[in-house]
C-alpha cells in the first residue's frame, strides 16, 4: 500500500505523486482510490487501491537508474518486426509492463525510426505516450523541469551527451 506523498508510476500514464486517498462512488460502487497528480499537464488520475497491483503500479526508480536510462537512450535501435502491426502491439506491451527500460527502448526506437522514415499516426501516438511516461519519471526523480527533461532525452538519443 502506498501513502500520500509517495512517488509512483502508473503504466500507460506515467509517474506522479499520490495527493490523496479517497473513497469514491463510481458506477454505484464505493471504492478507495489513490488520487495521483502527474507532473505533465497537471493531470489527476484515480487509481483503485484494490487493483493497483494488477495494474502494475510501482514506486519511481532511484536516481542512479535514470542515469542508466539516459545511457540506454544513446544505444542503437533494437531490431523489431518489420510488420507495422506486430511492432505496434509489441511496443504497447512494453509500455504496459511499466518497466522503465522497456519504455526507454520504445522511445529510443521510435525516435530513431522517425528520423529514417516518418512514423505512422499510430506509432506517433505510441511515441508521445511512451515519452510522457518516461519524461514524467525523469522529472520526478531528477527534480528537473519538463523542458530540461525533453532536451535530456533528445540529446541522449542523438548521442550528444556521450560526446560532451
Amino acid at each position: 500500500m502506498y501513502s500520500i506523498g509517495d512517488l509512483i508510476v502508473y503504466p500507460m500514464h506515467g509517474a506522479g505523486v499520490i495527493e490523496a486517498i479517497e473513497v469514491k462512488e463510481v458506477l454505484g460502487v464505493l471504492r478507495k482510490y489513490y488520487i495521483m497528480k502527474l507532473p505533465l499537464d497537471d493531470m489527476m488520475v484515480m487509481i483503485p487501491l484494490d487493483s493497483a497491483e494488477d495494474i502494475g503500479i510501482r514506486r519511481v526508480v532511484l536516481p542512479k537508474i535514470i542515469k542508466e536510462v539516459i545511457t540506454a537512450l544513446a544505444e542503437d535501435e533494437t531490431t523489431g518486426s518489420q510488420n507495422w502491426n506486430r511492432r505496434y502491439r509489441a511496443n504497447i506491451d512494453k509500455i504496459k509492463t511499466g518497466n522503465i527500460f522497456e519504455v526507454t527502448e520504445v522511445v529510443r526506437n521510435l525516435i530513431l525510426r522517425d528520423r529514417e522514415k516518418s512514423l505512422s499516426t499510430g506509432e506517433r501516438k505510441i511515441l508521445n505516450n511512451a515519452k510522457q511516461v518516461l519524461l514524467s519519471e525523469i522529472i520526478l526523480v531528477s527534480g528537473i523541469l519538463e523542458e530540461d527533461a525533453k532536451k535530456l532525452v533528445e540529446d541522449a538519443v542523438k548521442g550528444e551527451l556521450l560526446k560532451g
